[in-house]
């Protein structure tokens, strides 16, 4: 059977420019791609039919070839392509791979850039008054930054790199075996497409030096332990003129002194005199904001007991809202009693009689008698 007609196959016009070629075999090499009609016969003939087409008309030469003299240029003796009649798989069927899956995979040609340069982490501890209100910090970071004499080129001044002539600047190589094409990195830029005749002396090619550098950090109210904060290309810088990374700030937060934090919440232990816990009274108590807040005690306020503040707590990250403020009451029992404080405290237990001042206590060792009577039964 006669072969169609290689601009038909790919639905373009004789005239259509390299970019419209290209841009109508990707089209359809994607509709007919075996992984996306697995089984169908006739998807894969058309995918090999559309891989031989863009194969033959991609390059300039072989395209005006074909225009002259159709299939016959690529025919056996006929000044055609070396290797004679058949479809080659190292041109259309490695473009389609870059063509359908470079863009997930960093690209499969070209090495023309350098390589990526790694990604920094830097622990950074602050205090949680900083946590609740945000600071702007001042770090220090050693990092490798690019080269000030070659900018990054990794040729001594006066020269650049040249074309790997390897690869020719493609930065892989390939292979004939048999029916495939194996491609692999150069092995002589290792991917680079470049080489350096003569390295910059500074870096010494890399194209990169180490530095300190210093950055201001914005750190946001209502962070926690373990935010991470990501500096887009503060990294370190890439080889040869390759994309810089990034670097990570991991956040902690020092132990206060006073307050425990929980998420948004604050919790705040604070001993008080048994006569105010009796008496009732009020207690003057700090805030994260640096404020005081007074909190009103009734009388009769047992140990643990908890008072709520609403909106005296954390900032929360990326909001107006704030957490709460919980005091908790931690009953002081007197030390160091004079023989008249010893006196009047005996005097107030007798003056009690019968009634119980102390509900918790009685109901607590009433249990335990009622156990011990069960347990002589």
């Amino acid at each position: 059977m006669a072969k169609r007609d290689y601009y038909e196959v790919l639905g373009a016009s004789r005239d259509a420019s390299a970019d419209d070629l290209k841009k109508a075999y990707r089209k359809l090499a994607m509709k007919y791609h075996p992984d996306r009609n697995a089984g169908d016969a006739a998807a894969e003939q058309r995918f090999k039919e559309l891989n031989e087409a863009y194969a033959a008309l991609k390059e300039p030469d072989q395209r005006a070839a074909y225009d002259r003299f159709g299939h016959a240029a690529f025919e056996q003796g006929a000044g055609g392509r070396p290797g004679g009649g058949g479809f080659d798989f190292s041109g259309g069927f490695a473009d389609i791979f870059d063509e359908m899956f470079g863009e997930f995979m960093g690209g499969r040609g070209g090495g023309q850039s350098g390589t990526r340069g790694a990604d920094l982490r830097l622990n950074l501890e602050i205090t949680l008054e900083e946590a609740y209100t945000g600071k702007q910090a001042t770090i220090d970071v050693p990092t490798a930054v690019t080269c000030g004499t070659c900018q990054g080129s990794g040729a001594a001044s006066g020269t650049r790199p040249v074309s790997c002539p390897s690869c020719q600047g493609n930065g892989k190589v390939r292979s004939q075996q048999g029916f495939f094409t194996i491609e692999r990195t150069c092995p002589a830029c290792h991917g680079a497409g470049r080489v350096i005749e003569k390295p910059c002396g500074t870096c010494g090619g890399a194209g990169r030096e180490h530095q300190e550098k210093t950055l201001n950090v914005n750190i946001p109210a209502g962070v926690e332990d373990g935010t991470r904060i990501r500096l887009s290309g503060e990294g370190e810088a890439g080889v040869r003129g390759g994309p810089t990374g990034d670097l990570y700030i991991f956040l902690s937060s020092k132990p206060h002194r006073i307050f425990r934090r929980d998420g948004a919440n604050l919790h705040l232990r604070v001993p008080l005199a048994m006569t105010t816990a009796a008496l009732g009274g009020s207690i003057e108590v700090p805030t994260i904001d640096g404020a005081r807040a007074r909190v009103s005690v009734p009388a009769g306020t047992q140990g643990g007991h908890q008072f709520r503040l609403k909106g005296k707590g954390m900032s929360v990250l990326r909001s107006n809202a704030r957490g709460d403020m919980y005091i908790q009451c931690q009953i002081e029992t007197p030390v160091n009693l004079s023989k008249r404080q010893q006196e009047l405290l005996r005097e107030f237990e007798q003056a009690g009689g019968k009634k119980s001042h102390s509900p918790e206590s009685e109901g607590f060792f009433s249990r335990v008698k009622e156990l011990w009577d069960d347990l002589k039964d």
